[in-house]
């Protein structure tokens, strides 16, 4: 009888250490999930933007620059391309007048 006492012993600490080993195994698929969605959130990005704010308002300013720049040279391609297909269109009688008109009034201001 002597004999059987450490083996169930045994038996129960392995059943422990195997329980153990499971929940260890769950945590870990836990933590992998976890860092998983924290690399897709960019958190790291985040936290970096966080503690440095001159980072930030300088990206912030720069893109602020370009969104103008962007805006600005758009616009004056797109007003070119208008004055000059506007401009073919100069024979035609009553609008011809109306787009002379408006073409010497951008004359006058260049």
């Amino acid at each position: 009888m002597d004999s059987k006492e450490p083996r169930q012993e045994l038996v129960k600490y392995l059943d422990l250490l195997h329980e153990d080993l499971q929940t260890v195994q769950n945590l870990n698929k836990r933590l992998d999930k976890l860092a998983i969605t924290m690399e897709e959130m960019k958190l790291g990005d985040i936290l970096r933007n966080y503690n440095r704010p001159r980072r930030v308002f300088a990206i912030n300013f720069l893109a602020g620059l370009a969104r103008g720049l962007g805006l600005t040279v758009g616009t004056a391609i797109v007003l070119a391309i208008a004055g000059f297909i506007l401009s073919k269109f100069l024979s035609v009688p009553v609008i011809g007048e109306y787009i002379s008109n408006i073409l010497d009034y951008v004359r006058q201001y260049q």
